[in-house]
């Protein structure tokens, strides 16, 4: 059995295409590909709040890809959620009616409320000590979600419009950093000792650059020292020099900028990095809808 995960965000798509596991009662998923696109939908929709023909094709073109892969694997089943960009974008639903009829996808565009409840459902923490407290800082193009919970309970989660395509446009607004800093500062004063759980290419990214151990958390000191390192590379030397992707190299500085605030604000001294996000958190809803009773 197969399923599969659609995330059409803000710098990339993705096609995460998944085997499900059923054993002794228990389902869980293996990876099988993983397809990623770099469409850079923000780059319209944060400007112009419009998606351009020519990016509207090259999205719809991706879909019927896709659909096509999921028809050879033998899908069963597949949710496909469209995040920030689309959800700025005044022609989303537009977009959403033609991937429809040109590419057989039903696509929904989700609220970020929504996506921070998908990304959560990754469950990540499973992996860490339940009995401790943690905040989700997931990072994307065009918006940061944030999820603390404590001793497995989920406590807060909220969606903000700050994310690297946003930065790099300039489009981010000092109103929007005041208000996650006032909800990072509100929900977390009751809580000591904080972990992070960064999900996310960049973070992904980041955690291999530190060279750290499986499962050992990057610390607040190693992030700053990478950024910093990073950071004295021009765009052009981060791509060849460090080897950085192309449409990786320019966003991942705006994504370090966002993880340091928030684990400053925060007071996180170590981030986990599970190498998990909103696809892993699709596949997991999908089998949360298709066994109800074991999940």
């Amino acid at each position: 059995m197969r399923y599969a995960a659609i995330d059409i965000g803000s710098n990339a798509v993705r096609l995460l295409i998944a085997d499900i596991i059923e054993n002794n009662g228990s389902i869980s998923f293996k990876k099988n590909t993983l397809i990623r696109v770099p469409l850079r939908l923000g780059d319209d929709a944060f400007l112009n709040q419009h998606i351009s023909d020519k990016k509207a094709v090259y999205l719809i073109k991706s879909m019927q890809a896709f659909r096509n892969l999921m028809d050879v694997y033998k899908v069963q089943d597949y949710m496909a959620f469209a995040t920030s960009a689309m959800r700025e974008a005044k022609n989303g639903q537009e977009v959403v009616f033609r991937v429809k009829e040109e590419a057989q996808i039903d696509l929904e565009i989700i609220q970020g409320q929504k996506e921070a409840k998908i990304i959560y459902a990754s469950h990540a923490e499973q992996t860490i000590d339940k009995s401790k407290n943690y905040l989700y800082i997931d990072v994307g193009g065009g918006s940061t979600e944030l999820s603390l919970f404590s001793e497995g309970a989920l406590y807060a989660s909220r969606s903000f419009n700050i994310g690297t395509i946003r930065m790099l446009d300039n489009q981010d607004k000092e109103e929007t950093w005041n208000e996650m800093h006032d909800f990072i500062r509100e929900n977390t004063k009751t809580f000591k000792g904080i972990s992070g759980i960064g999900t996310g290419g960049n973070i992904n990214k980041l955690y291999k650059l530190s060279e750290e151990k499986n499962d050992v958390p990057m610390s607040f000191n190693k992030l700053k020292t990478l950024y910093n390192y990073l950071n004295s590379f021009s765009l052009k030397d981060r791509i060849n020099v460090l080897g950085l992707n192309q449409d990786r190299a320019d966003v991942i500085i705006p994504a370090c900028e966002i993880y340091i605030t928030v684990m400053k604000w925060a007071g996180i001294k170590n981030i986990y990095v599970p190498s998990v996000g909103m696809v892993d958190g699709i596949i997991q809803t999908l089998i949360e809808k298709n066994f109800p009773k074991i999940n």
